[in-house]
């Protein structure tokens, strides 16, 4: 399914089609055509035979045959595409009446079944999704939210929301910075990573908890990587109650305040006489 969004776009630029024009031809929403183009989500069954009817060609080719390079508009080196996350760009999108994108929200209950359902539409629409109206937050980009689980990410702690930018490309990872890994075998992990995607196909997850060791991840595990921006967290722990109360009672009037220099000043008096 990697050639399919290159395809679609490749097709509709063919008739001259804004993505708008093509959505309202196959009686579908923009941003889902968006989404097809950039291999965000896959179309269903159904969709697929429309665009395939409505383009005159087979379902075969449209899924299966590289149109692009044909033409010669698709430079990629198909090496490198495994690397990049290229082959995976299939994750799925929920839009509002305004075709909108959505956050969805990853909840930890459904951490299990989000392996194996984050390419599913009808999956991704059954989770949480809301709309959050932030500037940090670009309109051209996928977002979603994860609940973390485990104390390896402390001064984060387990049940604490992350907020995430989806990585289209994983050469751009950046080294240290944390991110939420989609694999086969762990599921979502919430770690810093390390990348040596170039040099052993490999990644590195550490964790802030320095009682837990660092380990490799093999790139063909990964599944989805996404880029953490920040976190909303209900817990408001014990240690911030006591600090508010430390600062309350080390609190100066304004009448000590007078008090105190009055003193310094009788002190420093003093010693200029003697």
């Amino acid at each position: 399914m990697s050639v399919l969004g290159l395809n679609i776009k490749y097709l509709r630029k063919s008739k001259n089609l804004t993505q708008s024009k093509l959505a309202k031809e196959l009686n579908l929403n923009r941003a889902m055509i968006g989404s097809y183009e950039e291999n965000r989500a896959i179309p269903k069954l159904s969709v697929l035979v429309n665009i395939a009817n409505y383009f005159s060609i087979s379902l075969d080719t449209l899924i299966k045959q590289d149109l692009w390079d044909e033409n010669g508009w698709h430079t990629q080196d198909q090496n490198t595409e495994h690397y990049t996350g290229n082959k995976l760009r299939v994750i799925s999108t929920v839009v509002d009446k305004t075709d909108k994108e959505l956050i969805t929200t990853v909840p930890i209950n459904a951490m299990a079944g989000y392996t194996n359902g984050y390419s599913d539409p009808e999956f991704i629409e059954e989770l949480p999704r809301f709309s959050l109206p932030l500037i940090e937050l670009s309109k051209e980009r996928t977002y979603r939210v994860f609940q973390i689980k485990g104390d390896s990410m402390l001064p984060l702690k387990s049940g604490t929301y992350v907020i995430c930018e989806y990585l289209a490309n994983w050469n751009d990872i950046i080294n240290n910075k944390p991110y939420v890994v989609i694999s086969k075998d762990e599921g979502v992990v919430y770690k810093r990573l390390e990348d040596k995607i170039k040099d052993a196909g490999e990644i590195i997850l550490n964790s802030d908890n320095k009682e837990y060791l660092p380990y490799e991840m093999k790139i063909d595990d990964v599944l989805e990587i996404w880029k953490a921006l920040g976190f909303i967290s209900f817990d408001l722990s014990d240690t911030q109650s006591k600090n508010v109360e430390i600062s309350q009672s080390t609190e100066i009037n304004t009448e000590q305040l007078y008090k105190m220099i009055v003193d310094m000043k009788k002190d420093i008096d003093e010693l200029k006489n003697k």
